[in-house]
């Protein structure tokens, strides 16, 4: 497969509402998929709404939630400079990738949600055949572009951290709605798995989403499996 030009869009924004604990990217959900890219053999690109360095999720630097990949990031200079690094959105236009993949963490529930850029940026990707993948929270990301154009969501078989998730993450008092109910209200075919916090994914189209942290590595297995077809 030739290389292939990914771009990466992680959230700007770490407050959450009625706490004053913070949020941001979750680490993993950016450190797994970059990983799976790089090592096939694809350029990433990192770009952000405020660019520079993204806030992280200091629950997702916890050791439990600490996977292979973010030790493997801890040794990575090169990563690291990526991350700190940013782009900003406002500079990046879709004619220059591949294809885009939101990590999540609750910041995406926040900023790219009503992102109109990344919104823009999704529905180009999607019009050129493109794929767009997202993971956990951030198909936040798909709710700004179905905003835009109510159809690239109508119907699709998506996934996304869900409500029982929320509640087990003791978040659900501080986010302002949960992604499960914004996209079935736009009209997605939502599925969640079978049991919380295991891998599942879906891909409809070219719309390929994971459901949780554990589901991020997948997610981008999905995105790299669409150009074997």
């Amino acid at each position: 497969m030739a290389s292939k030009k990914i771009l990466m869009i992680l959230t700007s924004h770490e407050d959450l509402v009625n706490t004053d604990n913070k949020t941001g990217l979750w680490i993993g959900e950016f450190t797994d998929p970059y990983y799976e890219f790089i090592d096939a053999g694809h350029q990433v690109t990192l770009a952000s709404p405020k660019g520079g360095k993204p806030p992280i999720d200091p629950m997702s630097e916890m050791t439990e939630n600490i996977t292979g990949s973010n030790r493997r990031f801890q040794d990575d200079p090169t990563a690291q400079n990526a991350l700190n690094t940013t782009l900003l959105l406002q500079g990046i236009s879709s004619s220059d990738y591949d294809a885009v993949f939101f990590p999540g963490g609750h910041g995406p529930m926040f900023d790219l949600a009503s992102n109109e850029l990344s919104g823009k940026l999704i529905l180009d990707f999607l019009s050129n055949g493109k794929p767009v993948a997202s993971v956990c929270n951030g198909p936040a990301a798909l709710i700004k572009a179905a905003e835009l154009d109510p159809s690239i969501l109508k119907g699709k078989r998506v996934t996304g951290f869900s409500n029982t998730e929320e509640k087990l993450a003791l978040r659900s008092n501080n986010i302002p709605y949960t992604l499960e109910d914004r996209l079935k209200e736009l009209g997605a075919d939502y599925h969640t798995g079978t049991v919380p916090f295991i891998s599942h994914t879906k891909i409809d189209g070219l719309l390929i989403t994971g459901q949780n942290p554990l589901s991020a590595g997948p997610a981008a297995k999905a995105l790299l499996h669409f150009w074997e077809k």
